[in-house]
């Protein structure tokens, strides 16, 4: 019964009073085949995605220690447990580097678990997958299983090309069956598609991820796309963080998010705020 309270507690700050998620990723120093420049300063990064409305933050067990002054008191911590080996070949392994116990020293409200199928390595993939769900369950803690294709560091167009619509639909619903309490997931390419992966998860909260770079105004698009669809909100890292205004982009997915607006009007606000002299 405990757990299922703590669990319950922390999904109320990871799914806000609104109903709905907006994360920002900062963990690709985890998973990127290089550095990526702007996470050189990942407090000020951090820092940017609060203050423009995101009241989750993805990052490993090291940045924390650097990055936890930019939380607010209502920010949510999602600790990553897994790294990319090898990032930049066509299928990374993912290798599982934290645990339960240790997101729950650090004070996060969730765990966040990369999940690659349908490789050599797809038994133990599995198996991670499954051990993760079944720590969670026992310590209360929620689990954002990432239901994505194998590399992230191509566009998703590319990949639905490569790996096909089936695969993103049987990696939401394996995630779902091992434990899952949310899942993020691809753009599938248009919104029939993602209602069809929200159905897949039978229930469970759904989150679009961003991917590789968009222009702002596609991805608002599809954030108003995913939202109308059954999304709950995002999980959005490089259109945020490599963004030379990351927190009026943050605010503009929030402003679809939690407010609802199109995308063309939010697109618009964002075009004036970065517009602004400094």
């Amino acid at each position: 019964m405990s757990a299922q309270i703590g669990k319950t507690m922390r999904l109320k700050r990871v799914i806000d009073l609104d109903g709905v998620s907006v994360i920002c990723a900062l963990d690709h120093g985890m998973t990127s085949p290089t550095f990526l420049e702007p996470l050189a300063d990942i407090r000020t990064r951090t820092a940017e995605a609060v203050a423009g409305g995101a009241n989750v933050i993805m990052m490993s067990k090291g940045m924390i220690r650097i990055a936890e002054p930019a939380f607010s008191p209502t920010t949510s911590l999602a600790l990553l447990l897994s790294a990319s080996a090898r990032p930049g070949d066509t299928r990374p392994q993912i290798v599982n580097i934290a645990d339960v116990e240790e997101a729950l020293r650090l004070g996060a409200d969730a765990v966040v678990l990369f999940t690659a199928l349908d490789g050599e390595n797809e038994a133990d993939m599995i198996r991670i997958l499954s051990a993760v769900g079944r720590e969670c369950a026992t310590l209360g803690m929620p689990f954002i299983a990432e239901a994505e294709f194998p590399t992230t560091y191509a566009s998703v167009e590319e990949l639905k090309q490569q790996y096909g619509f089936d695969y993103l639909c049987r990696n939401v619903r394996l995630c779902t069956e091992l434990g899952a309490d949310i899942v993020k997931t691809n753009w599938p390419g248009d919104p029939d598609l993602f209602a069809c992966l929200v159905e897949a998860a039978n229930g469970i909260p759904v989150v679009l991820a961003g991917g590789s770079r968009l222009e702002d105004a596609e991805l608002l698009a599809r954030m108003e796309a995913a939202m109308g669809a059954g999304a709950i909100g995002c999980s959005v890292g490089r259109n945020i963080f490599m963004h030379h205004s990351p927190e009026a982009l943050t605010r503009a997915l929030s402003r679809v998010i939690r407010e609802r607006w199109p995308a063309a009007k939010a697109h618009d606000e964002l075009l004036g705020a970065v517009a602004e002299p400094a």
